[in-house]
């Protein structure tokens, strides 16, 4: 039986990573090479590429040892900002309009009054940025407990999410401080602030991965937003998350006959068409 690949709807990068990746690449041509700080997407081979244009990472203020520098699409807070600053270096920011939004929001929610709640990975970058911007007034977590056992609990709550996570797990969420915040006087504001670049391309794989034996996922093994597809894909069939081709076993495609691939929002296109050769390779041995 021949081996089916479909693709599904929206993968390769989403416009947030393009831009940023068009702005380094032209500050390297700009200015004979430049640092970022901290990785600007979550993609080994494309900071190999950028790499080759003479792109390197300052995983710190520290060590940035330029004038320029070029903050990453997951953005960054204004504490850091203002760091970088003091010292005379200028910004070239790359930040993903979501994620912007999202430090907006996070802002005005604090200047409300509200403390803020973060649904997210604590450590990811972005959430950090976002954390920030909030004046650090409130904490990311995923577990509801961190907020609701919180003796006294804050009168005014504010919620807002990391832009790649889930919306139907932050909408569980939500419903436990919404159950645990009626019975303590508090208010809750709720804030929407997901990618919906992302939200479609979740909904699009998990649709796929409904009507195929096997999904592929492409993207970096640290990505958040990969590894959010290849969750929700590994709920209803088999899933593999593959940074590279290479990463691709013969023994996964045994007595397969439809293979779904869907790609994470910082995955270039002939990453993702080296992943089709190896299948149809391995489909003909």
């Amino acid at each position: 039986m021949p081996l089916r690949i479909e693709r599904a709807a929206g993968t390769g990068f989403c416009r947030g990573v393009r831009r940023a990746i068009d702005i380094v690449e032209r500050a390297a041509g700009d200015y004979g090479g430049v640092e970022t700080l901290g990785a600007i997407v979550h993609n080994r081979p494309v900071l190999e590429r950028l790499a080759g244009l003479g792109v390197s990472i300052a995983d710190s203020v520290s060590e940035i040892k330029g004038k320029v520098v070029v903050t990453s699409a997951h953005g960054t807070s204004p504490q850091v900002e203002a760091e970088i600053r003091a010292r005379g270096i200028e910004i070239i920011d790359t930040t993903c309009h979501f994620v912007r939004r999202a430090q907006t929001a996070a802002r005005r929610l604090a200047r409300a009054g509200c403390w803020v709640v973060i649904y997210g990975d604590a450590d990811h970058p972005e959430v950090k940025g976002i954390l920030g911007w909030a004046g650090d007034q409130g904490l990311a977590t995923l577990d509801a407990k961190q907020v609701t056992r919180r003796r006294p609990l804050p009168r005014h709550l504010g919620v807002l999410s990391q832009t790649t996570q889930i919306p139907a797990y932050f909408n569980e969420f939500t419903k436990k401080l919404i159950d645990v915040a009626v019975s303590r006087d508090s208010e809750l504001r709720i804030v929407d602030t997901f990618c919906h670049e992302l939200r479609e391309r979740q909904a699009s794989a998990r649709e796929l991965a409904d009507r195929v034996e096997l999904m592929l996922v492409i993207g970096g093994h640290h990505s958040a937003n990969a590894g959010r597809l290849a969750e929700l894909c590994a709920k209803v069939t088999r899933t593999h998350l593959v940074e590279t081709a290479g990463e691709i076993e013969a023994a996964w495609l045994k007595n397969r006959s439809a293979i779904g691939i869907t790609s994470g929002a910082s995955t270039a296109e002939e990453t993702i068409s080296e992943v089709i050769a190896r299948l149809e390779a391995l489909a003909h041995t």
